[in-house]
């Protein structure tokens, strides 16, 4: 049985205003999910409401304190506990008054790719972000502070 390959050197990038680095891509897992090591993602960062048509987005917090927004409910995190994002459903999370250490991880793989996408921009206005998310099976909802 083979071990899954690393393609890249984790480089650190950032996206939306968070340094991250992506752990794992679809190619090196057949396209099983993508790992993304959110490393510092800041104080009250909110990012715009959107639904992934294609993946589910489970977050795994590390440290700080995180609040998943869905449809009628807000799940407060605390380090060690685990959510998912369901597909096909409108979500948005809040970093708590510290900074946050995060895992994303997309199943199946490709939320990373979005990641590279969106850091390689030299501006990221509202509507550059709306369709580079589009491409990649995202639908931006609404700004930065909208819940579901």
């Amino acid at each position: 049985m083979e071990t899954t390959r690393r393609t890249h050197s984790a480089a650190e990038l950032t996206f939306l205003g968070a340094r991250c680095r992506i752990l794992a891509d679809s190619e090196s897992t057949d396209g099983s999910y993508g790992l993304i090591d959110m490393i510092e993602v800041p104080a009250g960062d909110m990012p715009p409401l959107h639904i992934h048509h294609t993946q589910e987005e489970g977050f795994l917090l590390l440290e700080g304190e995180l609040s998943l927004f869905l449809p009628g409910r807000e799940i407060a995190l605390k380090a060690g506990e685990f959510v998912l994002a369901p597909r096909g459903v409108p979500h948005t999370y809040q970093v708590g008054d510290a900074p946050a250490r995060f895992l994303v991880v997309s199943l199946p793989g490709g939320f990373e790719q979005f990641v590279l996408e969106v850091a390689a921009l030299d501006e990221v206005t509202p509507e550059v972000l709306a369709t580079t998310a589009a491409r990649r099976d995202i639908e931006i909802l609404g700004p930065p502070g909208t819940l579901p």
